[in-house]
C-alpha cells in the first residue's frame, strides 16, 4: 500500500467505528497510532525530499539565468563586431535556455503546490494523532477497568461460588441435626437441679394446703360433740 493510499485511509476512518467493531480496541488503537507514526514519518521524508529538490532547481535555474545573461553580452558584443551570424546564434542559445529556465520555473511551482500539499497533510495527521493518543489514554483505563468488573462478575456468578454457598448450607444443616439429636437424647433422663428446686416449692405448696385442710376439717369434727354436752 503507498503512502498516501494509507494516508487517505487513516485520515477517512471513523476512529469510533473502528473500535466499535474491534474485539481489542485497546490493541487496535495501538496499532492504529503505529500507522499514523509510520504514515507521518514517510510523509515528512517524502517533504524533505521534496524541499531538496526544490532547493537544487533553483540553484539550478539561477545557474542557467546567469548562463542565459552572459549569451545575451556575446550577442550584444557580436553585434558591435559586426558578426551578425555570431550575434544570431548566440540568441539562439540565449532563447533556448531560457525555455529550459521556463520549464524549470513550472516545476518550481509543481514542487511548491506539493510542498502546501504536504504541509496540509501533516498538518491533518497529526491532528488525528494526537486525538488517537488522547483516546488510547483513555480506552485504556476503560478496558482495564471493563476486563476488571467482568472478571469480578465472573467471579461471583462462578459455579465454584454456588459449590461454596451449597457446603455452606449443608454444613449449617449438619449443626442443626447436631443440636436436635443432642436435645432428644436429653429426653426422658434424669431432673436438672432446676427441675429438683422447683419440685421442691411444688411440694411445699401442696404440704401447706394439705395441713389448711386438716386443721378445717378437725375443726368441724369437734363442732357436734360440744353441741351434745
Amino acid at each position: 500500500m503507498g503512502i498516501f493510499s494509507r494516508f487517505s485511509d487513516i485520515v477517512n476512518a471513523n476512529i469510533n467505528a473502528v473500535l466499535e467493531k474491534a474485539e481489542d480496541p485497546e490493541k487496535i488503537i495501538r496499532l492504529m497510532i503505529q500507522e499514523m507514526e509510520d504514515t507521518l514519518v514517510e510523509i515528512r521524508s517524502a517533504a524533505a525530499k521534496c524541499i531538496a529538490d526544490r532547493k537544487e532547481l533553483g540553484r539550478h535555474i539561477e545557474h542557467l539565468e546567469r548562463e542565459q545573461g552572459e549569451w545575451s553580452r556575446r550577442a550584444e558584443l557580436a553585434v558591435r563586431r559586426e558578426r551578425e551570424d555570431l550575434a544570431r546564434a548566440a540568441l539562439t542559445e540565449k532563447q533556448a535556455i531560457g525555455d529550459q529556465v521556463q520549464h524549470m520555473k513550472s516545476e518550481l511551482e509543481n514542487i511548491d503546490t506539493q510542498l502546501e500539499k504536504f504541509n496540509a497533510d501533516i498538518t491533518q495527521l497529526q491532528s488525528k494523532l494526537t486525538d488517537a493518543k488522547t483516546r488510547q489514554r483513555s480506552i485504556v483505563i476503560r478496558h482495564k477497568t471493563a476486563s476488571s468488573q467482568l472478571s469480578a462478575r465472573k467471579h461471583i456468578h462462578s459455579d465454584r461460588l454456588d459449590e461454596m454457598m451449597f457446603r455452606f448450607e449443608s454444613a449449617e444443616r449438619r449443626i442443626d441435626r447436631m443440636e436436635s439429636e443432642a436435645e432428644a437424647i436429653t429426653m426422658g433422663h434424669g431432673k436438672g437441679l432446676a427441675d429438683e428446686i422447683a419440685g421442691l416449692e411444688g411440694d411445699d405448696r401442696v404440704e401447706a394446703e394439705l395441713a389448711d385442710l386438716k386443721s378445717r376439717v378437725g375443726q368441724n369434727q369437734e363442732a357436734p360433740g360440744k353441741e351434745s354436752e
